[in-house]
């Protein structure tokens, strides 16, 4: 096995740890308080909070999710007015869609619930030093997810071409 093959090799290895890692973690510090908060509603309250406005279309493909999968997300948020929407003034063909106050409330206490929970098991489980590999660690994978964010148009563009 060549250097580089080995290279891949480990890469992979590391890529499936943190994969499952990164995956395991929302599902277990989702809170049990809000009867009805799923992760895809709290994904897309959470987007609404750090973009503002925004239109049906640009939520969809942020959650990346149907557009009728995100009528029923927007309905069910909308019924609890944790989201508004309303005409968009320069495409009346559009809703834009903001979150309320009382979304934001929401929002921002279950995010907190996660943070704490978080907070507690790192401190409960993890000596001083494996703490710092951690901070260290956290600033590595947004590192990698702005690689990833990068390569997107070239991944999409290379899938465009192949279903031609």
């Amino acid at each position: 096995m060549s250097h580089e093959d080995k290279a891949i090799k480990t890469a992979l290895d590391t890529a499936s740890q943190l994969h499952r890692s990164v995956l395991q973690l929302p599902r277990l510090l989702m809170p049990d308080g809000v009867k009805g908060l799923s992760m895809s509603k709290l994904g897309a309250m959470g987007y609404l909070y750090r973009q503002g406005t925004t239109t049906a279309t640009e939520l969809a493909t942020y959650l990346r999710i149907q557009p009728q999968s995100l009528t029923r997300l927007i309905t069910d948020l909308e019924k609890r007015s944790w989201l508004k929407r309303y005409p968009n003034d320069a495409d009346h063909r559009q809703n834009l869609l903001e979150i309320t106050e009382e979304g934001t409330k929401i929002l921002i206490k279950d995010v907190m619930e996660q943070r704490l929970a978080l907070a507690r098991a790192i401190v409960d489980a993890l000596t001083p030093s494996e703490q710092e590999m951690l901070r260290l660690s956290a600033g590595l994978i947004d590192r990698l997810a702005e690689a990833i964010k990068a390569r997107a148009p070239l991944l999409k563009a290379v899938k465009t071409k192949k279903q031609k």
